[in-house]
């Protein structure tokens, strides 16, 4: 059995888009996943057009669009009285930044990408449990729990949050927000789901909670999530996140929102965790990629986002750095990576945190927000568009962050009667 170019460990979004954008280029990939099947957990993802972008640059886009929902208009209200607050023209977004933006179930995605890998010849493994990666002579080398080793020129690590091989790079744990989501999918011919505009994704902003609301699998399904800030887990019990904490925390939220709490899913629920951002993440010929290196909270919907330009960022490096008989110069397209991917994704894991902060205020800061939210124009993409635009390959294509706007500059005049 031959040795393949590059092995990556973990079969998830991140994995698979990887995999599917180095063999693409050529080289022979390896997937080992630790599950006996190849699968995603989950419900809707958001992908905005910095992803849609590469979708199509691998031929993927039309087969995500017809999986998918193409949303008008995202919407953010306030959660206490349902007022609007902001919202973006999703079909004036797709002009500017030449790609649509496309809700899709996590399933759908992942099922879609295992696809393209089977199609380009990907060796897809499951029930391979890697225990430890290493640097060799030749390249790097993971161990897995049966205690056989394999060896590849590059060993790329997409084993998400709680990731063995990050380790390798620096010795930390994920932070836990205190925050927990709760999620639910319902069918959209009967009942409430048939009343809500599955043109629109919508955000309801409150005090320690969010939630979400938008169409999935043509229009089939309506995709709900309820974020709340868990009392017992701020205070470091176990028994954190109950549906009763749930039900307590979106007890003072308008009707609507308090109206899908039923079709959440009671029986689970998920923390929101991320890392603090690392700088470095590669390590010889063994580099990070995905929740194994950045992951994020929710926020600003970029988490699988970040995965996938990952991948496309390893493929496109390749490409620049392929010889005449096909050889890569490894070293050179995993210096590339670590110069571009690290200060991008730092970048969207701390406006994450900050996003979320901005969305849970009370009392005069979330009048405050409210304000300004509205004074907001609906064509203004100053805050989206270092996010939004092309992938990076170069740390000179990375665009200027935006300038935030501080709540104190809220007009004083305009604080009353803004739902406080």
């Amino acid at each position: 059995m031959t040795d393949p170019d590059v092995i990556v460990v973990g079969g998830g979004i991140g994995g698979l888009g990887a995999a599917y954008a180095l063999s693409r280029r050529g080289l022979a990939v390896r997937v080992l996943e630790r599950a006996a099947a190849f699968g995603e957990v989950g419900a809707g993802i958001q992908l905005a057009p910095n992803c849609t972008r590469i979708l199509d640059d691998y031929g993927l886009l039309d087969e995500a669009k017809s999986l998918g929902v193409l949303p008008e208009a995202m919407i953010m209200r306030d959660a206490v009285d349902g007022t609007e607050l902001t919202r973006l023209d999703l079909r004036d977004l797709e002009r500017r930044y030449g790609f649509p933006y496309l809700v899709i179930h996590r399933s759908d995605l992942h099922a879609m990408l295992l696809r393209a890998c089977e199609r380009a010849g990907v060796d897809l493994r499951t029930s391979q449990q890697v225990t430890a990666c290493a640097n060799t002579a030749g390249g790097a080398s993971v161990t897995l729990a049966d205690g056989r080793v394999e060896e590849a020129r590059v060993v790329i690590v997409a084993d998400g949050l709680h990731s063995v091989a990050r380790k390798l790079i620096v010795d930390d744990e994920p932070v836990s927000s205190a925050y927990v989501a709760y999620r639910g999918t319902t069918p959209t011919a009967s009942g409430r789901a048939a009343e809500v505009d599955l043109s629109e994704v919508v955000v309801y902003v409150g005090p320690r909670c969010h939630f979400v609301h938008y169409g999935l699998r043509g229009g089939e399904l309506l995709n709900q999530v309820a974020v709340f800030e868990s009392p017992k887990a701020r205070a470091g019990e176990e028994d954190w996140g109950t549906p009763d904490e749930l039900d307590a925390a979106f007890a003072g939220t308008c009707d609507f929102v308090r109206g899908g709490l039923p079709d959440m899913w009671r029986d689970r629920w998920w923390r929101m965790y991320d890392r603090d951002p690392v700088m470095t993440w590669v390590d010889g010929s063994i580099a990070l990629l995905g929740d194994a290196a950045h992951p994020p909270l929710q926020y600003i919907a970029q988490g699988a986002i970040m995965a996938i330009e990952d991948g496309w960022v390893l493929g496109e490096q390749v490409a620049r750095h392929l010889a005449g008989d096909g050889s890569v110069d490894w070293p050179a397209v995993l210096a590339a990576y670590q110069a571009v991917r690290p200060e991008h994704c730092r970048r969207v894991v701390s406006t994450s945190r900050a996003w979320g902060e901005l969305w849970h205020l009370d009392g005069l800061a979330r009048r405050q927000r409210n304000v300004l939210l509205r004074e907001r124009d609906t064509y203004d993409y100053a805050f989206v568009d270092w996010l939004y635009g092309p992938t990076a390959l170069d740390p000179s294509e990375e665009p200027p962050m935006f300038t935030p706007i501080p709540l104190s500059s809220a007009r004083p005049d305009a604080l009353t009667g803004t739902g406080g």
